[in-house]
Protein backbone atom coordinates (compact mmCIF):
# COMPACT_ATOMS: atom_id res chain seq x y z
CA UNK A 1 0.00 0.00 0.00
CA UNK A 2 0.86 3.29 -0.55
CA UNK A 3 0.96 4.75 2.69
CA UNK A 4 3.92 1.91 3.85
CA UNK A 5 6.31 3.38 0.99
CA UNK A 6 9.58 4.94 1.98
CA UNK A 7 9.96 8.35 1.62
CA UNK A 8 12.30 9.67 -1.33
CA UNK A 9 14.21 12.53 -1.96
CA UNK A 10 11.93 13.45 -4.79
CA UNK A 11 8.41 13.38 -2.45
CA UNK A 12 6.96 16.56 -1.96
CA UNK A 13 5.86 17.00 1.43
CA UNK A 14 3.75 19.76 3.10
CA UNK A 15 5.75 21.34 6.18
CA UNK A 16 3.36 24.13 6.99
CA UNK A 17 0.00 25.43 6.21
CA UNK A 18 -2.85 27.77 7.43
CA UNK A 19 -5.78 30.31 6.21
CA UNK A 20 -7.70 32.71 6.31
CA UNK A 21 -11.01 33.04 8.63
CA UNK A 22 -13.93 32.78 6.12
CA UNK A 23 -15.76 35.98 5.49
CA UNK A 24 -19.48 36.46 4.37
CA UNK A 25 -19.07 38.17 0.60
CA UNK A 26 -20.90 41.57 1.11
CA UNK A 27 -22.06 41.64 4.26
CA UNK A 28 -19.34 40.00 5.89
CA UNK A 29 -15.60 40.46 7.91
CA UNK A 30 -13.72 40.51 4.78
CA UNK A 31 -15.47 42.76 2.61
CA UNK A 32 -13.05 45.82 3.09
CA UNK A 33 -10.48 43.68 2.75
CA UNK A 34 -8.27 43.62 -1.09
CA UNK A 35 -7.59 40.01 -2.27
CA UNK A 36 -3.56 40.51 -2.67
CA UNK A 37 -3.75 42.40 0.57
CA UNK A 38 -4.77 38.94 2.31
CA UNK A 39 -3.43 36.46 0.31
CA UNK A 40 0.03 38.00 1.07
CA UNK A 41 -0.97 38.17 4.80
CA UNK A 42 -1.63 34.88 4.86
CA UNK A 43 1.18 33.69 2.87
CA UNK A 44 3.68 35.46 5.37
CA UNK A 45 2.75 34.12 8.45
CA UNK A 46 2.62 30.44 7.05
CA UNK A 47 6.24 31.11 5.92
CA UNK A 48 6.89 32.14 9.72
CA UNK A 49 6.05 28.42 10.30
CA UNK A 50 9.00 27.39 8.36
CA UNK A 51 12.25 30.08 9.96
CA UNK A 52 14.54 27.25 8.28
CA UNK A 53 13.45 28.08 4.79
CA UNK A 54 15.48 30.99 3.20
CA UNK A 55 12.85 32.54 1.35
CA UNK A 56 14.58 33.75 -1.52
CA UNK A 57 14.81 30.03 -2.49
CA UNK A 58 11.19 29.63 -3.38
CA UNK A 59 11.00 28.69 -6.23
CA UNK A 60 7.65 29.50 -7.41
CA UNK A 61 4.44 31.14 -5.52
CA UNK A 62 1.67 29.69 -7.53
CA UNK A 63 -1.89 30.86 -6.45
CA UNK A 64 -5.43 29.70 -7.23
CA UNK A 65 -8.38 32.21 -8.12
CA UNK A 66 -11.39 31.69 -9.62
CA UNK A 67 -12.16 34.92 -10.99
CA UNK A 68 -8.54 36.51 -11.94
CA UNK A 69 -9.74 40.27 -12.54
CA UNK A 70 -10.05 43.56 -11.34
CA UNK A 71 -7.64 43.37 -7.18
CA UNK A 72 -7.38 39.51 -7.97
CA UNK A 73 -5.64 40.86 -11.61
CA UNK A 74 -2.68 41.86 -12.55
CA UNK A 75 -1.10 37.85 -12.05
CA UNK A 76 -2.07 37.38 -8.44
CA UNK A 77 0.45 35.32 -7.43
CA UNK A 78 3.37 37.03 -8.77
CA UNK A 79 1.42 40.82 -6.84
CA UNK A 80 1.46 38.34 -3.68
CA UNK A 81 4.91 37.86 -3.77
CA UNK A 82 5.70 41.37 -4.36
CA UNK A 83 3.38 42.30 -1.42
CA UNK A 84 4.56 39.49 0.85
CA UNK A 85 8.33 41.31 0.16
CA UNK A 86 9.30 37.75 -1.43
CA UNK A 87 10.34 39.06 -4.83
CA UNK A 88 10.44 35.48 -5.88
CA UNK A 89 8.71 34.44 -9.07
CA UNK A 90 4.75 33.88 -9.00
CA UNK A 91 2.02 32.68 -11.13
CA UNK A 92 -1.60 32.14 -11.12
CA UNK A 93 -4.01 29.46 -11.88
CA UNK A 94 -7.64 29.43 -12.87
CA UNK A 95 -9.61 26.18 -12.47
CA UNK A 96 -12.15 27.71 -10.88
CA UNK A 97 -13.39 25.86 -7.63
CA UNK A 98 -10.15 23.74 -7.29
CA UNK A 99 -7.89 26.52 -8.53
CA UNK A 100 -5.82 26.19 -5.26
CA UNK A 101 -5.88 22.45 -5.31
CA UNK A 102 -4.58 22.56 -9.21
CA UNK A 103 -1.67 25.04 -7.20
CA UNK A 104 -0.80 22.13 -4.79
CA UNK A 105 -0.55 19.66 -7.41
CA UNK A 106 1.46 21.56 -9.70
CA UNK A 107 4.08 21.73 -6.85
CA UNK A 108 3.40 18.06 -6.48
CA UNK A 109 4.56 17.49 -9.73
CA UNK A 110 7.68 20.03 -10.42
CA UNK A 111 9.00 18.33 -7.19
CA UNK A 112 8.42 14.96 -8.54
CA UNK A 113 10.14 16.17 -11.99
CA UNK A 114 12.99 17.41 -10.41
CA UNK A 115 12.34 21.03 -10.94
CA UNK A 116 11.63 22.75 -7.92
CA UNK A 117 12.25 21.77 -4.11
CA UNK A 118 10.55 24.53 -2.47
CA UNK A 119 6.82 26.08 -2.65
CA UNK A 120 3.91 28.20 -1.63
CA UNK A 121 0.21 26.86 -3.01
CA UNK A 122 -1.80 29.77 -2.12
CA UNK A 123 -5.79 30.25 -2.84
CA UNK A 124 -7.51 33.69 -3.04
CA UNK A 125 -10.86 34.78 -3.29
CA UNK A 126 -12.84 37.75 -2.13
CA UNK A 127 -16.12 37.63 -3.80
CA UNK A 128 -17.07 41.33 -1.84
CA UNK A 129 -14.51 42.83 -4.25
CA UNK A 130 -15.81 41.79 -7.77
CA UNK A 131 -17.14 45.15 -8.28
CA UNK A 132 -13.42 46.45 -8.74
CA UNK A 133 -13.28 44.37 -12.43
CA UNK A 134 -14.83 41.27 -13.08
CA UNK A 135 -13.38 38.88 -15.83
CA UNK A 136 -16.53 37.21 -17.11
CA UNK A 137 -19.21 39.62 -18.51
CA UNK A 138 -22.30 38.01 -20.02
CA UNK A 139 -21.17 39.43 -23.63
CA UNK A 140 -17.69 37.69 -23.31
CA UNK A 141 -19.34 34.34 -23.97
CA UNK A 142 -18.61 32.21 -26.88
CA UNK A 143 -21.99 32.38 -29.28
CA UNK A 144 -20.94 28.75 -30.66
CA UNK A 145 -21.55 27.94 -26.67
CA UNK A 146 -24.69 29.10 -26.07
CA UNK A 147 -28.01 27.24 -25.59
CA UNK A 148 -29.37 27.51 -28.71
CA UNK A 149 -26.48 25.32 -30.01
CA UNK A 150 -27.35 22.60 -26.81
CA UNK A 151 -27.32 20.22 -29.32
CA UNK A 152 -24.05 20.42 -30.90
CA UNK A 153 -21.97 21.75 -27.34
CA UNK A 154 -23.04 21.19 -23.77
CA UNK A 155 -23.40 24.51 -21.47
CA UNK A 156 -20.35 25.59 -20.47
CA UNK A 157 -21.73 28.73 -19.09
CA UNK A 158 -24.85 27.00 -16.88
CA UNK A 159 -25.42 28.07 -13.31
CA UNK A 160 -24.16 26.20 -10.47
CA UNK A 161 -27.38 25.86 -8.57
CA UNK A 162 -29.09 24.40 -12.28
CA UNK A 163 -26.18 21.70 -12.06
CA UNK A 164 -27.42 20.93 -8.58
CA UNK A 165 -31.08 20.67 -9.70
CA UNK A 166 -30.13 18.54 -12.22
CA UNK A 167 -27.80 16.10 -10.50
CA UNK A 168 -30.55 15.89 -7.55
CA UNK A 169 -33.21 14.96 -10.81
CA UNK A 170 -30.77 12.49 -11.94
CA UNK A 171 -29.78 11.04 -9.22
CA UNK A 172 -33.08 11.14 -7.41
CA UNK A 173 -31.81 13.34 -4.39
CA UNK A 174 -34.51 14.67 -1.69
CA UNK A 175 -35.62 18.21 -0.40
CA UNK A 176 -35.59 16.28 3.31
CA UNK A 177 -32.31 14.17 2.40
CA UNK A 178 -30.37 17.67 1.65
CA UNK A 179 -31.55 19.30 4.50
CA UNK A 180 -30.95 16.90 6.62
CA UNK A 181 -27.06 16.70 5.22
CA UNK A 182 -26.90 20.35 5.48
CA UNK A 183 -27.85 20.84 9.16
CA UNK A 184 -24.84 18.25 9.88
CA UNK A 185 -22.37 20.23 8.01
CA UNK A 186 -23.72 23.12 10.36
CA UNK A 187 -23.80 21.19 13.29
CA UNK A 188 -19.97 19.74 13.09
CA UNK A 189 -18.81 23.34 11.79
CA UNK A 190 -19.78 24.95 14.89
CA UNK A 191 -18.47 22.38 17.16
CA UNK A 192 -15.27 22.70 15.55
CA UNK A 193 -15.67 25.97 15.53
CA UNK A 194 -16.06 25.91 19.62
CA UNK A 195 -13.92 23.28 20.53
CA UNK A 196 -10.73 24.80 19.53
CA UNK A 197 -10.66 22.84 15.95
CA UNK A 198 -10.17 25.79 13.25
CA UNK A 199 -7.90 27.82 15.83
CA UNK A 200 -5.36 25.44 14.79
CA UNK A 201 -5.41 26.47 10.86
CA UNK A 202 -6.60 29.96 10.96
CA UNK A 203 -4.16 32.48 10.29
CA UNK A 204 -5.92 36.16 12.14
CA UNK A 205 -6.49 38.85 9.91
CA UNK A 206 -6.16 42.43 10.77
CA UNK A 207 -9.20 44.53 9.43
CA UNK A 208 -9.16 48.34 8.77
CA UNK A 209 -10.99 49.12 11.73
CA UNK A 210 -8.20 48.18 14.01
CA UNK A 211 -9.79 44.66 14.92
CA UNK A 212 -8.47 41.23 14.43
CA UNK A 213 -10.41 38.82 12.80
CA UNK A 214 -10.66 35.40 14.04
CA UNK A 215 -13.33 33.06 13.30
CA UNK A 216 -15.50 32.45 10.26
CA UNK A 217 -18.85 34.35 9.64
CA UNK A 218 -20.56 31.70 8.47
CA UNK A 219 -21.21 28.35 11.28
CA UNK A 220 -25.19 28.84 12.09
CA UNK A 221 -25.67 27.81 15.76
CA UNK A 222 -28.95 25.93 16.23
CA UNK A 223 -29.71 25.04 12.60
CA UNK A 224 -32.63 22.27 12.74
CA UNK A 225 -34.53 20.51 10.18
CA UNK A 226 -37.56 22.97 10.74
CA UNK A 227 -35.55 26.07 9.91
CA UNK A 228 -34.13 24.93 6.60
CA UNK A 229 -37.69 23.61 5.41
CA UNK A 230 -39.23 27.13 5.62
CA UNK A 231 -36.16 28.68 3.00
CA UNK A 232 -37.41 28.40 -0.98
CA UNK A 233 -35.79 27.17 -3.40
CA UNK A 234 -33.54 29.25 -4.96
CA UNK A 235 -32.83 28.08 -9.02
CA UNK A 236 -36.19 26.86 -10.30
CA UNK A 237 -39.94 27.21 -8.70
CA UNK A 238 -40.69 23.69 -7.68
CA UNK A 239 -36.36 22.98 -6.92
CA UNK A 240 -35.03 21.44 -3.92
CA UNK A 241 -31.66 23.39 -3.29
CA UNK A 242 -32.11 26.46 -1.42
CA UNK A 243 -29.82 28.60 0.39
CA UNK A 244 -29.75 26.53 3.17
CA UNK A 245 -28.41 23.12 1.52
CA UNK A 246 -26.15 24.94 -0.77
CA UNK A 247 -22.66 27.18 -0.07
CA UNK A 248 -23.06 31.17 0.00
CA UNK A 249 -20.22 33.42 -1.35
CA UNK A 250 -17.35 34.23 0.52
CA UNK A 251 -14.12 35.60 1.24
CA UNK A 252 -10.94 34.06 1.97
CA UNK A 253 -7.46 32.96 1.51
CA UNK A 254 -5.25 29.79 2.30
CA UNK A 255 -1.65 29.23 1.80
CA UNK A 256 0.15 25.81 1.82
CA UNK A 257 4.19 25.00 2.10
CA UNK A 258 5.36 22.11 -0.31
CA UNK A 259 8.94 21.09 -0.19
CA UNK A 260 10.94 18.16 -1.51
CA UNK A 261 11.94 15.65 0.99
CA UNK A 262 15.19 16.34 -0.03
CA UNK A 263 15.10 20.05 0.92
CA UNK A 264 12.91 19.25 3.84
CA UNK A 265 15.27 16.99 4.84
CA UNK A 266 18.72 19.47 4.67
CA UNK A 267 16.93 22.33 6.48
CA UNK A 268 15.75 19.56 9.10
CA UNK A 269 12.43 21.06 8.83
CA UNK A 270 9.66 18.31 10.50
CA UNK A 271 7.49 17.01 7.53
CA UNK A 272 3.65 17.18 8.42
CA UNK A 273 1.93 14.78 4.93
CA UNK A 274 2.95 13.57 1.79
CA UNK A 275 0.76 13.90 -1.64
CA UNK A 276 0.76 10.73 -2.27
CA UNK A 277 -1.17 11.25 -5.57
CA UNK A 278 -3.76 13.48 -7.84
CA UNK A 279 -6.26 13.32 -10.33
CA UNK A 280 -8.29 15.39 -12.57
CA UNK A 281 -11.55 14.39 -15.15
CA UNK A 282 -14.34 15.90 -16.84
CA UNK A 283 -17.60 15.01 -17.58
CA UNK A 284 -20.97 17.16 -18.41
CA UNK A 285 -20.73 20.39 -17.65
CA UNK A 286 -24.70 20.19 -16.65
CA UNK A 287 -24.36 17.58 -13.87
CA UNK A 288 -20.73 18.69 -12.79
CA UNK A 289 -21.61 18.09 -9.39
CA UNK A 290 -20.84 14.49 -9.41
CA UNK A 291 -17.32 15.14 -10.77
CA UNK A 292 -15.29 14.22 -7.70
CA UNK A 293 -16.63 10.29 -8.36
CA UNK A 294 -14.53 9.32 -11.66
CA UNK A 295 -11.70 12.09 -9.93
CA UNK A 296 -11.55 10.52 -6.67
CA UNK A 297 -11.39 6.86 -8.79
CA UNK A 298 -8.93 7.87 -10.45
CA UNK A 299 -6.45 9.05 -7.74
CA UNK A 300 -7.18 5.92 -5.65
CA UNK A 301 -5.93 3.74 -8.49
CA UNK A 302 -2.70 5.75 -9.15
CA UNK A 303 -2.51 5.49 -4.98
CA UNK A 304 -2.98 1.81 -5.28
CA UNK A 305 -5.42 2.56 -2.56
CA UNK A 306 -9.33 1.60 -2.04
CA UNK A 307 -11.85 3.69 -0.01
CA UNK A 308 -11.02 1.13 2.50
CA UNK A 309 -7.75 2.75 3.03
CA UNK A 310 -8.59 6.53 3.62
CA UNK A 311 -9.47 7.62 6.88
CA UNK A 312 -11.16 11.14 6.27
CA UNK A 313 -13.17 11.90 2.76
CA UNK A 314 -13.62 15.73 2.25
CA UNK A 315 -15.55 16.40 -0.58
CA UNK A 316 -16.23 20.25 -0.69
CA UNK A 317 -20.01 21.34 -0.10
CA UNK A 318 -20.79 22.96 -3.42
CA UNK A 319 -24.20 21.89 -2.97
CA UNK A 320 -25.98 19.48 -0.72
CA UNK A 321 -27.40 17.80 -3.62
CA UNK A 322 -24.24 16.65 -5.13
CA UNK A 323 -22.04 15.81 -2.20
CA UNK A 324 -24.92 13.05 -1.14
CA UNK A 325 -24.54 10.75 -4.46
CA UNK A 326 -21.00 11.62 -4.44
CA UNK A 327 -20.46 10.08 -1.34
CA UNK A 328 -22.51 7.60 -2.20
CA UNK A 329 -21.14 6.53 -5.50
CA UNK A 330 -17.08 6.19 -3.24
CA UNK A 331 -19.45 3.79 -0.98
CA UNK A 332 -19.61 6.16 1.98
CA UNK A 333 -22.48 7.37 4.21
CA UNK A 334 -23.12 11.08 3.77
CA UNK A 335 -24.00 11.07 7.65
CA UNK A 336 -20.90 9.17 8.49
CA UNK A 337 -18.07 10.96 10.42
CA UNK A 338 -15.68 9.66 7.85
CA UNK A 339 -16.55 12.27 5.74
CA UNK A 340 -16.24 15.91 6.71
CA UNK A 341 -15.92 15.20 9.98
CA UNK A 342 -15.59 19.38 10.72
CA UNK A 343 -18.47 20.81 8.54
CA UNK A 344 -18.08 21.82 4.99
CA UNK A 345 -19.03 24.56 2.94
CA UNK A 346 -22.46 24.78 3.35
CA UNK A 347 -21.10 25.96 6.74
CA UNK A 348 -17.66 27.48 6.81
CA UNK A 349 -18.13 28.92 2.79
CA UNK A 350 -16.80 28.71 -0.53
CA UNK A 351 -14.36 31.41 -1.53
CA UNK A 352 -13.54 29.60 -4.92
CA UNK A 353 -10.15 30.31 -5.31
CA UNK A 354 -9.35 29.53 -1.85
CA UNK A 355 -11.09 26.33 -1.47
CA UNK A 356 -8.94 23.87 -2.37
CA UNK A 357 -6.24 25.07 0.06
CA UNK A 358 -8.26 25.65 2.64
CA UNK A 359 -9.87 21.85 1.98
CA UNK A 360 -6.49 20.64 2.47
CA UNK A 361 -5.64 22.28 5.62
CA UNK A 362 -8.71 21.14 7.14
CA UNK A 363 -8.16 17.53 5.86
CA UNK A 364 -4.28 17.87 7.79
CA UNK A 365 -5.64 19.19 10.87
CA UNK A 366 -8.56 16.41 10.99
CA UNK A 367 -6.08 13.91 10.28
CA UNK A 368 -3.75 15.26 12.96
CA UNK A 369 -6.29 15.70 15.58
CA UNK A 370 -7.76 12.37 15.23
CA UNK A 371 -4.24 10.48 14.91
CA UNK A 372 -5.63 9.30 11.57
CA UNK A 373 -2.99 8.80 8.27
CA UNK A 374 -4.87 8.79 5.17
CA UNK A 375 -6.95 11.46 3.99
CA UNK A 376 -8.86 12.04 0.21
CA UNK A 377 -9.59 15.60 -0.78
CA UNK A 378 -11.98 16.25 -3.89
CA UNK A 379 -14.58 18.50 -5.36
CA UNK A 380 -16.49 19.43 -8.27
CA UNK A 381 -15.57 21.65 -10.58
CA UNK A 382 -17.87 24.82 -12.59
CA UNK A 383 -17.58 24.06 -16.16
CA UNK A 384 -17.69 20.27 -15.77
CA UNK A 385 -14.43 18.95 -14.18
CA UNK A 386 -13.72 17.14 -10.85
CA UNK A 387 -10.60 16.77 -8.82
CA UNK A 388 -8.65 14.88 -6.17
CA UNK A 389 -5.90 14.72 -4.29
CA UNK A 390 -4.78 12.36 -1.44
CA UNK A 391 -2.33 12.97 1.01
CA UNK A 392 -0.34 10.64 3.93
CA UNK A 393 0.15 12.31 7.44
CA UNK A 394 3.89 12.10 8.60
CA UNK A 395 5.17 12.13 12.11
Amino acid sequence: MAQHTPLTDSDAIIVAYGRSPIGRAGKGSLENVRPDDLAAHVTDKVLQKVPQLDRTTIDDVICGCGLPAGEQGFNLGRVVSIVARLDVPGTTVNRYCSSSLQTSRMAYHAIKAGEGDAFVSVGAECVSRYAHGYADPPDAQNPRLLPGNVEEYPDVYIAMGQTAENVADREGITREEMDRYAVKSQNLAVRARDDGFFDREIIPVPLPDGSTLQRDDGPRPNTTMEVLATLKPAFRENGRVTAGNACPLNDGAAAIVILSNRKAKALGVQPLARIVASAVTSLEPEVMGLGPIEASRRALARAHMNMDDIDILEINEAFAAQVIPCARALGVDPLSDKLNPHGGAIALGHPFGMTGARVLCTLLNGLRSADKTIGLETMCVGGGQGMAMIVERLG
